[in-house]
């Protein structure tokens, strides 16, 4: 095990060293700023370079295409781990779970969720991709979008009510979608799960259809339009931490 860690923390220092000459540099002038033996540098070169870590153009080494995702991988990892602290913030700010869910691809994605034992979120008993037309954070999305990319959405996952108070088809969704103020908050009880209470608010997030939203239990409903206010007064502030989330 200690000459695997120490093999990679030799390649880690070679790719470092590459990555500081943006045209390029010899397995030489690497291996001295990586402070490795020639040999050493050479054999690990031929494998970074094998791998895609790294590539040669012209005698010299740059950084490969593998060494890019690897680096955009750990961006994505920060922002949302950047994004996680932002909901639990304001998981404590409202009293309630929160959650953050964007339109992406043709599809409905939660984000993050924040809750605690105390403040459970709402457990997904029947996908929440599919059953948008059902709980707050769907209905509030669907609502930010163009009637052919509603239209599209209901192809693949059709209005069919799943509590009795689900709403009961297309035509009786896209009315209550209709009536629905710009940029209003989304109110739904006990439509996707018997107990609880959820309201959704859209988010401005360039060009895709993103949401906030809070649950409750349903004999908590008194407090559901305080708390969502609370979250509301706060959307300018997660703008700035959450709105980069798009690209995750």
């Amino acid at each position: 095990m200690p000459t695997l860690i120490g093999s990679v923390q030799r390649a880690l220092r070679l790719l470092e060293a590459a990555g500081a000459h943006s045209e390029g540099a010899p397995a030489k002038q690497l291996a001295r700023e990586a402070g490795l033996p020639l040999p050493t540098a050479y054999h690990l070169l031929r494998t970074l370079t094998h791998e895609g870590y790294l590539r040669r153009e012209s005698g010299v080494f740059l950084l490969g295409d593998a060494a890019g995702r690897l680096a955009g991988g750990g961006l994505q990892q920060k922002r949302r781990i950047m994004i996680l602290d932002s909901l639990a913030h304001f998981r404590e700010v409202v009293g309630a779970p929160v959650y953050f869910a964007v339109f992406r691809a043709g599809e409905i994605e939660v984000v993050g969720v924040s809750d605690t034992p105390e403040m459970p979120a709402v457990r997904e008993w029947a996908d929440f991709r599919a059953t948008g037309h059902a709980h707050a954070i769907g209905q509030c999305l669907l609502a930010q979008l163009d009637e052919q990319t509603r239209r599209d959405y209901y192809a693949r996952h059709p209005v069919e009510a799943i509590t009795p108070y689900t709403v009961r088809d297309l035509r009786a969704l896209e009315q209550r979608i209709a009536a629905m103020g710009r940029m209003q908050p989304v109110i739904e009880r006990q439509e996707y799960v018997l107990g609880s209470v959820c309201a959704a608010i859209p988010i401005t997030a360039g060009d895709t259809a993103a949401t906030m939203a809070i649950s409750l239990p349903l004999d908590q409903q008194d407090r559901l339009l305080y708390v969502v206010d609370r979250l509301r007064s706060e959307v300018g502030a997660l703008l700035s931490s959450l709105s980069f989330s798009i690209s995750i």
